[in-house]
């Protein structure tokens, strides 16, 4: 264990050369880089088998502009390591370069692509911290499993980013790296846990990243960035050689993490995916389903709701939901509004699966505090919070947050396993939808540390964890003051949704959701395929992006002194 004056100077140490390491990077230059970072990833492939552009000259545009990224939001992790990234990097270019010259083939499907992946994912050489200063100076001895597919298809991977301390909160901030805020509005969250790589893409300082995602770690960064993001089914891609497996809890696989893709079009995406999947790991832990083309039907049947049913959803994200229902009427699709039936199950197996061992760093408040709370005190804030203040949801969320038995625990396995049946039986099933709209969050964004409060908004997201769907993000518009306020009417509580937080959350002195403060913050929508539709998903994906047409989001849409 080591003393916190051991711990700071660690701190000190990593972030001084950090921020040293960074002059390798050379100043953004927008006359001869711009053309480079508004070009997508699958753009970049194509200038480059047309010998249009080289690899080398686009490394240098990426690198450059993830050095002003670092700049603006902290998003970046290593220290002197940066330095070693960037020549890395720098290296593999000049080998890609010279290859091609010599033979005019691509070395693969992402030739040549600046690529950024979360910090979780071990690198030869590399630390992984996940924001522990215990795990700070270990460089790791092999690649991840991921990383090695990735390089073997001519990805050149050059920085690595930040993610809260533990990988369990949905903003990103930890004691080694510091805080990440959002390329909008530096007095917001980029979300988490994939925050670093959500808050360099909306700033074009990489061409296409990777994360995880456990119970929204893809989808929360997407949307409060304005990107994309898919997660795939779980098991459609490795998570061999990620720091800690799940959640830096080895061996936790009630709830499967996966991994998959953020990035600036859904074309990126779907090149991603068509590399990716079908690739087998060295433990053959993942299934090995090549990537298949689906033919959509003409005409789709979307479902789609407004809220969960916990948590009174904010305007704007009702608003995009229904603005991208709109889009898809307009090109003769069929959407048909539902009442999701199960996200209050699934947020209450989640967090007992969670909490079930009392371990004590993980940084959602409502499974942390449980735990370390007596007996007799858990009960009373129970009785307190169902009795005094009417809110029976808070209080049984709340005492979810204990030591379990295993019997409990294989209990809650079980009731795990018949969400997912109940999830096909009461939604799929019933209604035969192709898809599923549905908001990310009940919030477009939180403001810094307000993961530790809002934990239970995360069910619009954990639901599709529990049931293991695969999930496509697509950024929708913005928050507007003049059209997203609150309607005066609004009763906390109301219809056995949550007073406590929805009080937090919308009224009082404070309240998270203040349009006019988050005015031009990104808003995302969810849309959910059936498990290993991943394909379909981003068929799908399409479909909706191209009904919803321009609306600023993408490649150039960010610029230098945009967050405030």
């Amino acid at each position: 264990m080591r003393s916190a004056e051991q711990r700071n100077s660690i701190i000190t140490s990593k972030r001084n050369a950090r921020d040293k390491a960074l002059g390798f990077a050379g100043p953004y230059l927008v006359n001869d880089h711009d053309i480079y970072t508004k070009a997508t990833a699958s753009e970049i492939v194509q200038k480059v088998a047309k010998g249009e552009w080289t690899s080398s000259e686009v490394l240098e545009a990426y690198i450059a502009r993830s050095a002003m990224a670092q700049a603006e939001v902290n998003c970046l992790t290593e220290g002197e390591q940066i330095r070693l990234l960037y020549e890395d990097a720098r290296k593999r270019a000049n080998e890609l370069d010279a290859e091609f010259a010599s033979t005019k083939t691509l070395r693969g499907p992402l030739h040549g692509v600046p690529f950024s992946v979360k910090d979780n994912y071990r690198m030869e050489g590399y630390d992984a911290t996940v924001g522990f200063t215990a795990w700070a100076n270990n460089p790791g001895k092999k690649d991840a499993c991921l990383v090695a597919q990735l390089r073997a298809a001519g990805a050149i991977i050059f920085v690595k980013t930040n993610v809260p301390q533990t990988m369990f909160a949905f903003e990103c901030s930890n004691p080694l790296w510091g805080r990440t805020t959002n390329p909008w509005n530096n007095k917001y969250t980029c979300g988490g846990s994939s925050g670093g790589e959500g808050a360099l893409l909306a700033m074009d300082g990489s061409a296409m990243g990777v994360g995880s995602d456990i119970g929204g770690s893809l989808r929360i960064p997407a949307s409060y960035c304005g990107i994309y993001s898919l997660k795939p089914t779980a098991e459609r891609i490795s998570s061999i050689g990620t720091q800690g497996r799940s959640s830096t809890r080895p061996g936790f696989e009630a709830i499967r993490s996966s991994h998959g893709p953020l990035a600036r079009s859904v074309q990126d995406c779907e090149l991603f995916c068509k590399t990716i999947f079908g690739q087998k790991d060295s433990s053959h832990q993942n299934i090995p389903m090549p990537y298949q083309a689906v033919e959509l039907s003409s005409k789709l049947r979307f479902g789609y709701y407004l809220s969960d049913g916990m948590i009174e959803t904010s305007p704007v994200c009702k608003r995009a939901v229904l603005e991208t229902v709109s889009a898809l009427r307009k090109q003769g699709h069929e959407c048909i509004e539902f009442t999701s039936p199960l996200n209050t199950s699934a947020m209450e197996v989640f967090m007992g699966l969670a909490s079930s061992d009392g371990y004590k760093k993980m940084l959602l408040f409502l499974v942390t505090l449980g735990p370390r709370l007596p007996f007799f005190v858990r009960n009373l804030i129970c009785w307190i919070t169902k009795t005094v203040l009417g809110d029976s949801l808070f209080s049984r969320f709340f005492s979810l947050g204990r030591v379990k038995t295993v019997s409990e625990f294989t209990d809650l396995t079980d009731q795990r396993n018949k969400i997912t049946a109940a999830w096909y039986e009461q939604v799929w099933d019933k209604y035969g939808f192709d898809g599923i709209i549905a908001p990310v969050q009940s919030l477009p964004v939180i403001p810094h540390g307000g993961s530790t409060y809002l934990a239970p908004v995360a069910a619009a997201t954990i639901i599709y964890n529990v049931v293991d769907s695969p999930v496509g993000t697509i950024p929708v518009t913005r928050v507007s003051p003049d059209t997203d306020q609150l309607s005066t009417d609004f009763v906390a509580g109301a219809s056995g949704r949550s007073k406590v937080l929805e009080n937090r959350m919308y009224l009082g002195k404070n309240p998270a959701y203040d349009p006019k403060a988050m005015e031009g913050m990104p808003v995302g929508v969810q849309l959910v395929g059936k498990k290993w539709e991943d394909e379909k998903v981003l068929a799908m994906m399409h479909v909706v992006d191209e009904a919803l047409g321009p609306r600023g989001f993408g490649p150039g849409s960010w610029n230098p002194g945009r967050a405030q």
